[in-house]
């Protein structure tokens, strides 16, 4: 295949929200048989059509960035992962639809990706109150998405589908929820895959076609990584 612009997409969350298991859907279209912890950074990379079916389109690839580890590591463990965070176009936040912690833990992990951790606890919602103006001035895309649909009952699933709700409007993005064991939330045509192409297309817009940059500001472009920081890089 001849080689082709690409752009950086992170994925946040938790761990156990099944980042691998989504990021291996998403790439190979197949469920993951046997997850593992991630350590560091896995990457794995989707080919994407951007603004299918008309005259402007165009393949891409899609790298998706699973950063291991916690959100409340020590300020070492997230100096480390800083280095994950250059040059992103793009942000996917995973979480537990059955673990409201997960939830929660978004706001920080889209803060510490976006240099703006300096206040921790005020970026926890616990009592119902959000600052949106901490979002007011990203202009990385985001959308969020919610694993182990499968897990909640359906007498409970409108309520917690309702709470998750207000989680992306806080984001500005748009929100799928799904499980990472079953393909057919992201079959070709489903609402699912709408949002999901329209997100990228939109991290592609943002990278390729506006004047103005939207790399993540305080981390300049570094071009080489340490020995071990990378798990494993597909380009199949």
């Amino acid at each position: 295949m001849a080689s082709l612009d690409r752009v950086k997409v992170l994925v946040l969350g938790d761990s156990g929200v099944g980042k691998s298991s989504l990021v291996h859907l998403l790439c190979q279209n197949q469920v993951l048989g046997n997850p593992s912890w991630t350590v560091g950074c896995s990457v794995d990379v989707r080919v994407h059509d951007y603004k299918e079916g008309t005259p402007e389109e165009k393949t891409y690839y899609i790298e998706l960035w699973d950063v291991g580890g916690s959100v409340g590591s020590a300020s070492s463990v997230k100096s480390t992962r800083a280095v994950f965070y250059n040059s992103v176009n793009g942000i996917i936040l995973v979480h537990d639809l059955t673990n409201k912690k997960s939830s929660q833990n978004l706001y920080r992990w889209s803060l510490e990706a976006l240099n703006r951790d300096s206040v921790p606890t005020g970026v926890l919602v616990t009592n119902g109150d959000y600052d949106r103006e901490q979002f007011a001035d990203n202009q990385i895309p985001l959308l969020v998405i919610g694993t182990k649909l499968d897990q909640i009952h359906e007498t409970k699933r409108h309520e917690v589908l309702t709470r998750t709700a207000f989680l992306a409007e806080d984001f500005n993005a748009e929100e799928i929820n799904l499980d990472c064991t079953n393909p057919r939330y992201l079959a070709a045509g489903s609402s699912n895959a709408v949002k999901l192409s329209r997100f990228f297309d939109k991290v592609i817009e943002k990278r390729y076609f506006l004047r103005e940059g939207n790399q993540i500001p305080g981390f300049p472009d570094r071009k080489r990584f340490g020995a071990g920081t990378l798990k494993s890089l597909h380009y199949d």
